[in-house]
């Protein structure tokens, strides 16, 4: 959430961001609203200075022996204690209107985010593995085959069953799969704990309402989620486990000296995949129910732009151990995620859509998110406390990496050849499926 004094202050920059982000300008309305609220606080309180005054008046005309004057300031202030009762409620009102209209602006980009509309304007910053790429079409067949076409040939990958029991969207992996898939997700969470300095969490899966508004799920995007009753009000079931992990610090103050703080947890993930109708129905690229290791970073102001990149670097480093060739991008203005600062998309080869697709998203989020979270850092030996920057990041998506194994280490024969750091969390097999 943006802070209104900032955009009171500088309401130009804020539509000329949004702008950026084809958004509609936004200033002069929310400065309307906050101006209607303080203006109506001004008048509360000067009811309430008048209310005070008026009852030591009382005071004074019933020890002078002014009956009249007594019941005339009586009279008064019982009609400022219904003005203030009525004033109370409709600044709860406009609060709530205001921080409303807040909740739906999305987040401002730096700087150097390169200014585009779509996926089209995103830029390109590196790229890994062209060498094996070449290399491998030589064990491949001359037309690689999807993900799904060898796990369903491999009968491990079963979206009939999966369709019969839950609906499309949903899949069922089975023998040498179903491992393949733990495997992956073991070795990253190993990864991240045991040489990038990442605490594993073991978080809820279902979240509250003000969880969800904390990291930017809620409002905006409540047709993309699920949600269980829970008694008189309701749990969602997580998008992403960037939820719980980040609202780890809501409501809290820290010190400087605790940050950065680096969770990671790996989790199902729950998507409705609201507005996709007719993307990806094939294979398991786009899932209702999916799994994902994902990064969260807890850092102080100054430090979170190094972080992104640190991050970044993180879930880079999981698929050059893979040896899955991938590029990393940098989304544009108009592309990037509501809550985002900037974004660093890392897109993951797949020789079988002779294509790159997306297998992480790293984003630093400044304050945005610790704003909604009221989530604070005290600095040694200054007075008050500022609000803590967030990042986030899948260090990857489980089902992608997955489809990007069976893709790049297809053989000739239909089998796949296992990456060798996933060896020993497979018993040492070496390959799987083929003839």
């Amino acid at each position: 959430m943006l802070d209104i004094k900032w955009i009171r202050e500088n309401p130009a920059v804020l539509d000329a961001a949004l702008a950026s982000r084809s958004a509609a300008p936004q200033a002069e309305a929310l400065i309307a609203l906050d101006e209607a609220r303080r203006a109506h606080l001004g008048r509360l309180q000067e009811a309430q200075e008048r209310r005070n005054a008026a009852s030591k008046e009382i005071g004074n005309a019933m020890r002078s022996g002014d009956s009249a004057k007594a019941e005339a300031l009586k009279a008064e202030v019982a009609d400022i204690k219904a003005f203030i009762q009525g004033g109370e409620a409709e600044e709860r009102r406009l609060d709530n209107e205001l921080n409303d209209a807040l909740a739906n602006i999305p987040n401002l980009p730096l700087p150097e985010v390169p200014k585009g509309k779509d996926e089209h304007d995103n830029v390109e910053v590196r790229r890994f593995g062209n060498e094996l790429i070449e290399a491998r079409k030589a064990n491949m067949p001359p037309k690689p085959r999807e993900h799904y076409e060898l796990g369903e040939a491999m009968a491990l990958m079963d979206f009939e069953a999966a369709a019969k029991i839950s609906g499309s969207r949903f899949t069922v992996l089975k023998g040498d799969l179903a491992r393949l898939e733990r495997s992956i997700g073991q070795f990253m969470l190993d990864l991240h704990t045991t040489e990038h300095g990442y605490t594993e969490v073991q978080v809820p899966l279902m979240v509250r309402d003000n969880a969800l508004f904390g990291t930017n799920q809620l409002p905006k995007f409540e047709e993309d989620l699920f949600f269980t009753p829970h008694g008189e009000t309701r749990l969602g079931l997580i998008p992403t486990a960037e939820v719980p992990l980040t609202n780890l610090v809501r409501e809290q103050i820290l010190n400087q000296e605790q940050l950065p703080l680096r969770f990671t947890a790996l989790t199902p993930c729950f998507r409705s995949e609201a507005g996709s109708a007719g993307r990806d129905t094939r294979g398991m690229l786009r899932q209702h129910q999916f799994n994902k290791v994902e990064l969260v970073s807890i850092t102080d102001a100054d430090s979170s732009l190094a972080e992104h990149d640190r991050m970044t670097d993180c879930a880079e480093t999981v698929l050059k151990k893979l040896e899955l060739p991938f590029r990393t991008v940098v989304l544009c203005t108009g592309d990037m995620g509501f809550g985002a600062r900037k974004t660093y998309d890392i897109e993951v080869w797949l020789p079988g859509q002779n294509t790159y697709r997306e297998i992480s998203s790293c984003s630093v989020c400044g304050d945005f998110q610790a704003r909604r979270m009221d989530a604070r850092y005290r600095v040694k030996d200054e007075k008050g406390t500022r609000f803590v920057h967030t990042l986030n990041g899948s260090g990857t998506a489980v089902g992608r990496a997955l489809i990007g194994v069976l893709e790049n280490y297809q053989n000739e024969d239909g089998s796949v050849t296992v990456p060798q750091v996933l060896r020993a969390y497979m018993g040492g097999k070496e390959r799987i499926g083929g003839r």
